[in-house]
């Protein structure tokens, strides 16, 4: 990853800097990796992960005899 310094403006640079490694997702990975995680632990969570629905699905809405998505 490469940022470039104009005019000695270090706090501009390390913006966007930030705004990359946020954009990558080097931040959440780092988060992860902070404590070892257990196989079977990441299985469940990236099942329930997996597991929920968009919030533009309608909800379900069910009659007697048919249920319509």
């Amino acid at each position: 990853m490469q940022v470039f310094v104009r005019d000695n403006n270090i706090d501009q640079a390390l913006r966007a800097l930030k705004k990359k490694m946020q954009r990558e997702g080097v931040f959440r990975e780092m988060k992860l990796r902070k404590h070892y995680e257990k196989p079977s632990e990441k299985r469940v969570r990236e099942k329930a992960k997996r597991s929920v629905a968009p919030a533009s699905w309608p909800a379900k809405s069910c009659n007697a005899r048919v249920c319509y998505r």
